[in-house]
């Protein structure tokens, strides 16, 4: 006797009586969308695009398994490539390196320019691609690409770790408490001197601010040499 397997009789809904659904499903994501320099689209095109994209992806979806999620997951990915594709790809490595500053300044380079190898492969690679993609200026770059995976050729985290352990075989002792105090820990320069025991005679003044700048510049100097002598692979 030939034994039949029950195959699932479950039916897929069609997507047009799901349509309420998920519009509801995409406008609780509404916030998630935060390049709101991007003139041209607002999150009404995205989500027109992201409609479309479960309509041709609607063959895909097991009935046998909640809807929500399987909208959902297709919501964040797309917003995600959405904001990838329009900023992430072509954004300047500043934005994720533990060197800059508020106002576009560094902490190596005392600006974000062309001087740092990085930002220079940057401007000569995806600058152009970069303010055809972004043509208004951004008032808040953290937030605007929070979380965002940039798909680039060059690994910034990788290589500003590199950079900390050269930085320590070449540093003195001293040099080397305030590069990790100030670059590393993100420390206030009144800490770092707290650490080094440096005391101010003069009034008003930050224990040991003459100390800490003068350092600062010894490490600053020492950061660019060794880059430019290609001490850290930067590429």
């Amino acid at each position: 006797m030939i034994k039949h397997e029950n195959k699932d009789t479950t039916k897929r809904p069609k997507f047009e009586d799901c349509i309420g659904f998920i519009d509801e499903e995409i406008n609780k994501r509404r916030g998630k969308w935060a390049l709101s320099s991007l003139h041209w689209m607002d999150y009404d095109d995205v989500s027109q695009i992201i409609r479309i994209h479960i309509y041709e992806k609607w063959h895909l979806y097991n009935p046998e398994k909640p809807l929500a999620p399987w909208i959902n997951r297709i919501i964040s990915n797309q917003i995600k490539n959405l904001i990838r594709n329009n900023y992430g790809n072509f954004s300047r490595p500043c934005l994720k390196c533990d060197a800059a500053e508020p106002g576009n300044l560094c902490k190596i380079y005392k600006k974000q320019c062309s001087g740092c190898p990085l930002y220079e492969k940057w401007e000569r690679t995806k600058k152009r691609a970069y303010d055809v993609k972004i043509p208004l200026a951004l008032d808040d770059h953290a937030h605007e690409v929070r979380s965002i995976s940039f798909e680039s050729g060059i690994d910034i985290e990788k290589n500003i770790k590199v950079l900390h352990k050269q930085m320590k075989k070449i540093l003195k002792p001293n040099e080397w408490i305030v590069y990790e105090g100030l670059f590393i820990k993100n420390q206030e320069e009144e800490e770092v001197a707290q650490a080094l025991g440096l005391k101010s005679n003069e009034k008003n003044r930050t224990p040991g601010y003459k100390q800490i700048k003068n350092i600062k510049k010894k490490i600053i100097e020492k950061a660019k040499k060794l880059i430019k002598k290609g001490g850290i692979d930067i590429l």
